[in-house]
């Protein structure tokens, strides 16, 4: 949200997606923490196929957003690999 000027009331709604391995917590848990109450919140599995990057949570953002600046793709660590387009971009 930081990277790309959002505050929660820019936000529509998220859908977050993680891998099989992590299951201790739903994503949609922190976002509430962190103060998106008022956010419709959804959480989907990503598919599991062989030689998938564990632990991984993706977020799709729809919100209302500044048309002249261009979205801030942020993938953290290994995660980058998901998107090699967009390496030169982080």
């Amino acid at each position: 949200m930081e990277r790309n000027a959002l505050s929660a009331g820019d936000l529509v709604s998220c859908i977050f997606t993680t891998t099989g391995d992590l299951n201790a917590e739903f994503p949609a848990v922190a976002a509430r923490r962190i103060g998106l109450s008022a956010v419709p919140l959804l959480g989907a599995r990503e598919m599991d196929r062989p030689g998938a990057l564990p632990r991984v949570i993706r977020l799709l953002v729809h919100c209302y957003a500044d048309p002249d600046r261009p979205p801030q793709h942020v993938y953290l660590r290994e995660a980058v690999q998901l998107r090699q387009d967009l390496q030169g971009a982080q």
